[in-house]
């Protein structure tokens, strides 16, 4: 099956069917276009999710440490690879699909212009030698009728008997040359006839079949490219099909990797305080006053015991409601971390320990390395200047000096902690035995201090302007100062149960903070309130509780 034998006569149709398919091919290139397009912008979304998701890590503490965070971290970096993976589809698209088939589509029209263009100038050859050769018939055609009409007259002349022998022997005379004419154009007819057959022959038996064949090897060629396209195509993603699958597996470990248990076990590490549990509160006998003489008490006694079991019950009051106006805030962590809870306090303090201790081991190479250094420059002063190493390891002995003061310091607060969670429970229990005394100084939370003597360091009492919440505590004797606090920020104070503050205002402190980030405070006018710990400079006193 050949274009030069069975379609000679389309040229036509063969133009334009050659034209289609380059058509068709760029048809497609625009396609895979449009697809690397679709790729390309999956992948950046895909890239933005992941980014959008992925956790900001300022410091160490925000890293995540639950099994459940470190899976869904490691299934964005597993989707993430994904992305990745899309974006080398498109690039093998493009380079080998895209790109392939813009230059093969500028190479086939290039190829096709060519083969027409020999077509045609085949096809104009011929129509030149067609005319030549109707030019010489026509040309002979007309010596023909010439000579035809030279014979009649001739034939009238000569048998005409009033025609003169010079009239007869001209019209002869005529009568050879258009018969010569003829002849000469006869065979000038023949010459181009034979001419035009044989180029006719070799036109559409050896030229034509010759264009049409390379037309057709040039279309079969277009739909081979097209295959290998197709191919091509497929085989992009299919390359990265095992790594694909490689992601989704390292999603699937990663969803398996989820330890509930772990998790809760540390939520217990993260949350637990190291505190004991509250014992049982003593029976409080308020009958024993009725039995009791006059002559037992004074009046002031009376007042002051009565005033102190009144601010007991209304502390208890108040205590439901010293947390309605929300969430409690957290201040900026202390350097000594006695903003946390013991237990909290003893794990953030052994870590620093081990990272000084890391710092100091760095330090303490880094001296030994220049002193090496320092006695070869000594030996062989060719080498450089030993008094050049000198800043350098002052600058490394006093690094080493601070850290060793830094680690002193974190080993004293830590033996702290280690020493007060060791006997909180006789401290407790103590506590418990001595109620009745101490119940003058505890606080709504059970909070109290070890010295008695503190009861009587309490701020001038002036009855003034009283906040909603210290009209529960009217007519009480107030609760001893443990210390005293600067104003570090302005407090507005507009929650119940807070307590307004200017910058630079000083208050006493009643109460310290147990770890949830709020100190109780007292003015000298008597208003008492909570504040943010991270609000205040606290000065506490030597022989009080947390000093």
């Amino acid at each position: 099956m050949s274009w030069g034998t069975e379609l000679w006569d389309q040229f036509d149709s063969l133009d334009k069917h050659t034209q289609w398919g380059i058509d068709f091919l760029e048809r497609y290139a625009k396609f895979v276009k449009e697809r690397i397009e679709i790729e390309q912008n999956y992948a950046k979304q895909l890239r933005n999710l992941v980014k959008k998701y992925c956790p900001k890590r300022s410091s160490k503490d925000e890293e995540p440490r639950f099994t459940s965070c470190i899976a869904f971290f490691n299934i964005l970096n597993e989707l993430n690879d994904y992305a990745g993976q899309r974006e080398v589809v498109a690039e093998e698209m493009a380079h080998r699909v895209y790109g392939e088939l813009m230059r093969y589509a500028h190479d086939l029209k290039t190829e096709r212009k060519m083969h027409l263009q020999e077509g045609r100038k085949a096809q104009q050859y011929l129509d030149m030698c067609w005319k030549q050769m109707d030019n010489s018939k026509k040309k002979f055609e007309r010596e023909c009728r010439e000579a035809e009409k030279a014979q009649q007259s001739y034939e009238r002349l000569d048998n005409d008997t009033n025609a003169t022998k010079a009239d007869v022997e001209k019209a002869k005379q005529q009568l050879n040359l258009r018969t010569h004419m003829a002849d000469e154009n006869k065979n000038e007819y023949a010459a181009q006839l034979q001419n035009f057959n044989g180029e006719q022959h070799k036109h559409f038996y050896v030229v034509i079949p010759q264009i049409y064949k390379q037309l057709q090897e040039m279309d079969e060629r277009r739909t081979i490219k097209l295959s290998e396209c197709y191919r091509g195509f497929a085989d992009s993603e299919r390359k990265v099909i095992p790594i694909i699958s490689k992601c989704l597996e390292g999603m699937i470990l990663a969803a398996k990797s989820v330890d509930e248990r772990r998790d809760s076990q540390m939520v217990v590490d993260s949350f637990k305080s190291g505190f004991e549990p509250p014992g049982d509160f003593p029976f409080e006998d308020y009958s024993q006053h009725i039995y009791r003489t006059i002559s037992d008490g004074t009046i002031s006694a009376s007042k002051q015991e009565s005033g102190k079991m009144d601010a007991k019950t209304t502390v208890g009051k108040a205590k439901g409601k010293l947390w309605l106006f929300g969430k409690k805030p957290k201040g900026p962590a202390l350097e000594d971390f006695s903003h946390l809870p013991p237990e909290q306090r003893r794990k953030k303090l052994q870590q620093r320990i081990d990272e000084l201790n890391r710092e100091l081991q760095k330090e303490s190479d880094q001296k030994e390395a220049l002193n090496k250094m320092k006695d070869v420059y000594e030996k062989n002063p060719q080498m450089g200047d030993p008094g050049s190493l000198q800043p350098k390891l002052a600058e490394t002995m006093n690094n080493i000096d601070r850290l060793r003061m830094e680690i002193h310091k974190n080993e004293a607060w830590l033996s702290e902690v280690e020493g007060k969670t060791g006997g909180r429970g006789d401290r407790r229990h103590s506590s418990d035995i001595n109620h009745l005394v101490t119940q003058g100084r505890e606080s709504p939370e059970g909070s109290y201090t070890d010295d008695a003597n503190q009861e009587v360091r309490g701020p001038p009492q002036q009855h003034g302007h009283h906040s909603e919440f210290d009209d529960e505590f009217e007519d009480d004797d107030p609760l001893p100062a443990i210390g005293h606090c600067k104003a570090i920020y302005p407090f507005d104070g507009h929650n119940e149960g807070t307590l307004a503050m200017k910058e630079g205002e000083v208050l006493y402190i009643i109460e310290e903070d147990k770890g949830d980030g709020w100190t109780r405070a007292r003015r000298q006018n008597g208003e008492e309130g909570y504040v943010p710990t991270s609000y205040i400079d606290v000065t506490l006193e030597k022989n009080s509780k947390g000093s």
